[in-house]
């Protein structure tokens, strides 16, 4: 929109404040603060949202892969020949073979339950989520038949264990008596201690070698499931249909949408829930923006009018109050996105001021999953949001700007 030189000083003029005109500028500064506050919120919590998302699934699917084929009653006696098909399979970038079970183990005479995970030594040294989290020890002191194994860092302290302990597994298949069957129980020492981020994780995990998996469980030669990546998780239904084809009534195939659906479905209904609800809110702060441009108009009616007999035009009088609003609109953007930055920056410590105000603990990770808030920021989303506060900005100011300029300056001029 191009203004006038008159035009660029009247809207100047109109959005300072003029002699007993305090209170139109009170409400045209509150507006410029709910529409910071509108932009900030939308930015913090969309971001956090995918961060989030974002986190979830790449440590989700790093340990867990894009799909998995398991074994009826928890065993795949023919694992080698699915790992061939599966790595045959165009699309798929790996296939790994490995045991999880859920067992108990003790230390100190604590208990915890947690979930034993066997894979082969350089499947575990090529798993990014797992090598590049270890806070403790070294993941090349897991050997098979080295009595050595990794936990997660929440295990180690439900257990108060360290590096360097000796923790038992307890496992219910054991030798048969002629009392029943007798609890199997193995002791291994800590090689390494890992933290992931994910708290449901490093709150169970035990990762030893394969071998030794087999060995604590009685499984033989017998894997539990073989985990699958492809080249995009998002395709990983269709990339991986003639795979599930091949392995008939061997085994069955589940991807992670299926395995972890209730997590990330709900997640995408809060992400839309919090999206309409908080872009309610920059409606209502454009809302303060209509208000007081029609104040402004009401309280500008003559100076309107003496325009008008001074040749001032409606369409320039459109452009002036059009300008003013959307000023407002605009300064209110700006300022919202570099709050919602600041805040998304500084968030753990904002995570850690209010914890102290209040006394709570914002953010439980046995309650929230992931050990710490993240954040992810879309450009393509902050500039949808940017788009939406500003026409809601502009469409704000259109009522109060034509009606400024259907003013009739004789009659106002009249009874003036």
């Amino acid at each position: 929109m191009i203004l006038s030189r008159y035009e660029r000083m009247i809207a100047r003029r109109y959005l300072l404040p003029g002699r007993n005109e305090a209170f139109i500028f009170l409400v045209a500064g509150i507006s410029l603060f709910a529409v910071m506050l509108g932009v900030a919120a939308l930015v913090v919590v969309m971001s956090v949202m995918n961060g989030f998302r974002a986190e979830l699934f790449d440590k989700v699917v790093g340990l867990n892969g894009h799909a998995v084929v398991q074994g009826y009653g928890g065993q795949l006696r023919d694992w080698r020949d699915i790992v061939a098909e599966a790595k045959a399979t165009p699309g798929v970038t790996s296939a790994t073979p490995l045991i999880e079970q859920p067992l108990m183990a003790g230390f100190g005479g604590r208990v915890e339950g947690v979930l034993v995970r066997g894979m082969r030594m350089e499947d575990i040294r090529s798993n990014a989520t797992i090598t590049e989290n270890v806070v403790l020890g070294s993941i090349d002191r897991l050997s098979p038949g080295g009595g050595q194994v990794a936990i997660g860092s929440r295990l180690a302290q439900s257990l108060g264990a360290t590096l360097g302990s000796e923790i038992s597994l307890i496992s219910p298949q054991g030798p048969a008596t002629p009392f029943g069957t007798v609890p199997r129980i193995v002791s291994y020492r800590i090689g390494a201690i890992f933290e992931v981020g994910i708290y449901d994780y490093d709150k169970a995990f035990v990762l030893m070698p394969m071998e030794d998996a087999q060995t604590l469980l009685l499984m033989g030669d017998s894997v539990g499931m073989v985990e699958i990546n492809t080249v995009d998780p998002d395709r990983v239904e269709p990339i991986l249909q003639p795979l599930a084809v091949q392995i008939g009534a061997r085994g069955v195939l589940n991807d992670w949408r299926r395995l972890n659906s209730e997590i990330f479905e709900a997640l995408q209904v809060d992400r839309l829930v919090t999206f309409t609800v908080l872009s309610i809110l920059i409606v209502v702060a454009v809302f303060n923006i209509l208000s007081s441009l029609i104040m402004l108009v009401r309280a500008k009616t003559r100076d309107i009018a003496i325009l008008r007999t001074m040749g001032a035009t409606r369409g320039g009088l459109i452009r002036i109050f059009v300008t003013v609003g959307t000023t407002i609109g605009s300064l209110g953007i700006v300022a919202g996105l570099i709050l919602g930055f600041v805040l998304l920056a500084f968030r753990q410590q904002v995570l850690g001021f209010l914890g102290l105000i209040t006394g709570q603990q914002i953010w439980d990770p046995s309650m929230r999953y992931l050990t710490e808030l993240p954040a992810r920021t879309d450009p393509v989303e902050v500039a949808g949001i940017v788009l939406m506060a500003f026409v809601f900005s502009v469409l704000a100011t259109l009522y109060p700007a034509f009606k400024a300029a259907s003013t009739d300056p004789v009659q106002v001029l009249r009874y003036e």
